[in-house]
C-alpha cells in the first residue's frame, strides 16, 4: 500500500537517494551536480512555505515526490504553477507517479491554481506519453537549450488547465495542509 504525505525536513536524504542518480545519470534535470542534503532540505523548506511537496511511501519507504512551484515570478502569473516529479527508478511505471500527480493537482485545485506546465528534457517519450494520458498538451519544443552530458538537448513545453480561467480570477490560496492518503498497489 503507497502512502502519500506533504514532504518533511527530515525527509531530505531520502529524496537526495532519489534525485541524485538523475543528477549524475540522465538528462531529465540539467542539474550538473546533486544537492547536499542541506541543500535539497532548504528547498523543501522553502516550496513547501506556498506551494504542497509531496512523498509517496512504499511502508515507510520514500519511493517518489512530487512538487509546484513558482513559474515566474510576476504577480500576473500567481495561477501558474511548474510542477516536479521524481520517482525511485526501481519503482517505475508501478502508478507512483499517477497517484502523485492526482494528489498535486487536487491540492493545486483547492489552491485556486489555473494552469499547470511541466518542462521536459527531450527526446523522453515516456514521460511525454505520461503527460499526455494525463490530460497534458504540448505547447512548445524549445531546440537545443540546455547542454549536460556532451550534447545539446530540447526541452518540450506541456501543459494543463485544472481551474476555469476567470475575469478577474479568484484569488490563490496558500498550500493546503496536505493530508495523509493511503492508495492500494
Amino acid at each position: 500500500m503507497y502512502t502519500i504525505r506533504p514532504a518533511a525536513i527530515g525527509d531530505a536524504p531520502a529524496l537526495c537517494a532519489i534525485y541524485a542518480p538523475y543528477v549524475r545519470e540522465t538528462t531529465v534535470t540539467f542539474e550538473y551536480i546533486p544537492p547536499t542534503v542541506e541543500e535539497f532540505a532548504e528547498r523543501i523548506r522553502a516550496i513547501s512555505q506556498k506551494f504542497p511537496y509531496l512523498v509517496c511511501l512504499d511502508g515507510n519507504k520514500i519511493v517518489g515526490y512530487a512538487y509546484a512551484y513558482t513559474f515566474r515570478q510576476r504577480a500576473a502569473y500567481d495561477w501558474d504553477v511548474e510542477l516536479s516529479i521524481y520517482v525511485d527508478t526501481a519503482h517505475h511505471r508501478s502508478g507512483i507517479g499517477r497517484l502523485l500527480y492526482a494528489r498535486l493537482e487536487e491540492e493545486l485545485r483547492e489552491m485556486g491554481m489555473v494552469n499547470l506546465y511541466v518542462c521536459i528534457t527531450s527526446p523522453n517519450p515516456h514521460s511525454i506519453a505520461f503527460h499526455t494520458a494525463l490530460g497534458y498538451t504540448q505547447l512548445a519544443v524549445f531546440p537545443k537549450s540546455g547542454y549536460k552530458h556532451g550534447k545539446w538537448h530540447d526541452v518540450t513545453w506541456m501543459y494543463k488547465q485544472i481551474n476555469p480561467h476567470k475575469n478577474p480570477p479568484e484569488p490563490v490560496y496558500s498550500a493546503p495542509p496536505s493530508n495523509q492518503t493511503k492508495f492500494d498497489q
